[in-house]
């Protein structure tokens, strides 16, 4: 596992109506901050990566469908260095992922259109990203789809 990276599971409470999904409270231990939170969809096979914020943190869910999220710690003081995490995010695997900053991440849709939430310690800059595409060589991971 990543330095930093949390996988947190969360609660889905159901009933004959529907159900309530819990992402992120501010009460929670592993709560930073509130930027700006938004939600992304991907279709099945797409690959949304890689990117890497400078500073800020980054909290996902997948509320719909699924994804193959994958990690990458270029960080050069980390213990972690060059270590490499992928985690199936869905309602069916229902866990929120912090990521830190410094950490590359993207995700590939694998089951129809997925939704993915997300809940930032910022809201966006575009001076305080980085993007590289999804099969840039200076990263080993490979897109292909795998699960777990």
């Amino acid at each position: 596992m990543i330095e930093g990276v949390l996988v947190h599971p969360l609660k889905q409470i159901s009933d004959n109506r529907g159900k309530v999904m819990h992402m992120l409270r501010s009460d929670d231990a592993h709560f930073e901050k509130f930027g700006e939170i938004y939600f992304s969809t991907v279709f099945e096979g797409i690959v949304k990566g890689w990117h890497l914020h400078k500073e800020m943190t980054l909290n996902y869910a997948c509320v719909y469908g699924a994804v193959q999220f994958g990690l990458y710690d270029a960080r050069k003081d980390s213990p972690t260095k060059g270590e490499t995490q992928q985690i199936l995010l869905s309602p069916e695997n229902y866990v929120l992922v912090r990521v830190p900053p410094g950490v590359w991440n993207g995700f590939r849709g694998l089951k129809g259109e997925s939704i993915v939430a997300n809940c930032a310690t910022m809201a966006h800059d575009p001076e305080e990203i980085v993007r590289i595409p999804h099969d840039d060589p200076s990263i080993p991971y490979s897109w292909s789809p795998k699960h777990g």
